[in-house]
């Protein structure tokens, strides 16, 4: 079983919810954006429950097209339909005793949707062609990073299919609530890297180099971030010296990679000054206060006011900013009207 890394609340939470569920054995769904570590939860699921010396089966629905699914779940017997030469056994027959983790589970299609919901009904099933009733003992567990309530008001997804699958509902979370597990992650991720690389020891990354992965907003998640953490240590040459600059995209160019690096430290710089020229700190307490206003309203300006992008760009859950928000609700209320009023004049001048 691979580890899952992180302390933060949030991790805490769904590993809590986790070692709940694991020893009932029944079907869970497992909900979270893609590359957010769903099928490590998975995982750990099955290893913490009684099935935990049975085979665990992976399969990606999404990879598979709709007839060689059907198969590969099912199985066949021979001469069911034309190349079936011999009888296959199929992934919910070797799975017997043990788990079967569905992935993309919304993208099934709905022909299949019938015959799962059977299996977890019943606990039996037909081969394609197949005349025999085989009946199995395994557990099925799902993840989907796609909206299955709303799939379902839409048709496009069982209702009923989706009652039998969520016992119980475990919500991954995203990255960017997961803020102060980023570090970690980094070094985990660069450590092996450095191995891979046949370095004889990691320097680490910068300070600015770290506050460009702890403030980034991660819509690949950790998947997202490992990439850009061995890609940053891959193209770093100087392998006594802490990695300085972080490649986020590989696909930009390097005048757009130095100009993104100087917007970063240009803004890093000026945060930095800020923070020296309130040395010695009287009250800690207001500072921070007025720190918290200053990079809501930055983030508020840069984002039209838009709740949800100024919750991303600041590495928050949309909760989390609504909260800060209402803490300092009149203060950014009255920033919000001087900006209206300003364009309005803008506007008015033209």
């Amino acid at each position: 079983m691979q580890k899952i890394i992180g302390e933060s609340s949030s991790l805490s939470t769904a590993l809590d919810h986790v070692s709940l569920i694991a020893p009932v054995s029944r079907p869970v769904l497992i909900c979270g954006e893609r590359g957010s570590g769903k099928e490590l939860i998975a995982e750990r699921i099955h290893y913490l429950s009684s099935r935990w010396d049975q085979d665990f089966h992976k399969v990606n629905c999404a990879a598979i097209s709709e007839s060689l699914l059907e198969s590969d779940l099912f199985g066949h017997e021979a001469g069911a339909f034309t190349g079936a030469q011999k009888t296959h056994i199929g992934r919910f027959e070797r799975a017997d005793g043990g788990t079967l983790f569905l992935d993309e589970l919304g993208t099934m299609p709905m022909r299949i949707q019938e015959k799962l919901l059977r299996l977890i009904e019943y606990g039996e099933f037909e081969r394609l062609g197949g005349q025999r009733t085989i009946k199995v003992d395994i557990r099925i567990l799902a993840a989907t990073n796609a909206n299955l309530p709303k799939l379902a008001e839409e048709g496009e997804f069982r209702h009923d299919l989706l009652d039998r699958l969520a016992f119980d509902v475990i919500q991954v979370p995203p990255l960017r609530e997961r803020g102060e597990d980023i570090p970690t992650l980094v070094d985990f991720f660069a450590t092996r890297m450095v191995i891979e690389l046949g370095w004889d020891y990691y320097s680490g990354f910068s300070h600015r180099a770290m506050d460009r992965f702890i403030h980034y907003h991660w819509p690949g998640n950790i998947r997202e971030l490992k990439n850009a953490v061995e890609r940053s240590i891959c193209r770093w040459q100087d392998k006594d010296s802490p990695v300085d600059q972080v490649v986020l995209n590989p696909f930009a160019t390097q005048s757009e990679s130095a100009t993104d690096l100087s917007l970063t430290q240009t803004a890093s710089d000026h945060q930095e000054s800020e923070l020296q020229q309130s040395f010695p700190i009287k009250n800690f307490k207001q500072q921070i206060h007025k720190l918290e206003i200053s990079l809501l309203q930055n983030a508020l300006q840069q984002n039209q006011f838009r709740q949800n992008d100024t919750a991303k760009a600041l590495a928050l859950s949309y909760h989390q900013l609504r909260g800060l928000l209402k803490k300092h609700k009149n203060v950014l209320q009255l920033t919000h009207e001087k900006n209206v009023q300003k364009r309005f004049d803008e506007q008015n001048k033209e």
